[in-house]
């Protein structure tokens, strides 16, 4: 175990990977969320769909869309353009999702019990927990990710973070696919 200075306090941290290493992180594992799931394979932190729906939304607003879709959804065919302005509301939204940190740099939600717990207890993530497998701060995850953050926990538990970043990550496990209103991502 190494120590660290911390805002006057020395904490003890463990090693990134509890194989050894010098528990310096690179790049890579600096995307490690504390919980397993990998901040680079997150939509919210590529800024994709955020990005997607604000073009889409300015474009819509250049075209003056609105208007047309009031008109065509008089005919039977785009009868559906009756929802436009749930649709410009949810591309509003979207982009709002955006996370401009990484869970370690305190992006996500800002009083997140699995950070704050983890550091509490001078973890690198719960992988370095005896109990995560049970522990309920994690279970909120299920409904979006189904299992894929204890999958990841696991692995990093087992090769230590440096191979987790470099091998196949889980983001969101076909149990949570099947979830009614989730799309598949394994």
């Amino acid at each position: 175990m190494a120590m660290i200075a911390g805002k006057g306090k020395s904490r003890r941290k463990k090693l990134a990977d509890g194989k050894g290493s010098t528990g310096v992180m690179n790049d890579g594992e600096k995307l490690i969320a504390y919980c397993g799931l990998y901040c680079g394979d997150c939509s919210g932190y590529k800024g994709t769909i955020a990005n997607l729906a604000r073009d889409l939304r300015k474009e819509l607003e250049r075209e003056r869309f609105a208007d047309l879709a009031k008109v065509l959804s008089k005919i039977p065919f785009f009868k559906a353009l009756e929802g436009f302005p749930q649709c410009c509301a949810v591309l509003e939204t979207l982009p709002k999702l955006r996370c401009k940190k990484t869970c370690r740099a305190d992006g996500g939600p800002p009083y997140c019990e699995i950070r704050m717990c983890s550091r509490d207890k001078g973890f690198d993530g719960c992988w370095q927990c005896d109990i995560f497998k049970t522990c309920t701060k994690l279970a909120f995850l299920n409904a979006g990710h189904g299992d894929a953050h204890i999958r990841n926990l696991n692995k990093i538990k087992r090769h230590g973070t440096a191979t987790f970043t470099r091998g196949k990550r889980h983001w969101r496990t076909k149990a949570a696919a099947k979830r009614p209103g989730n799309g598949s991502d394994d």
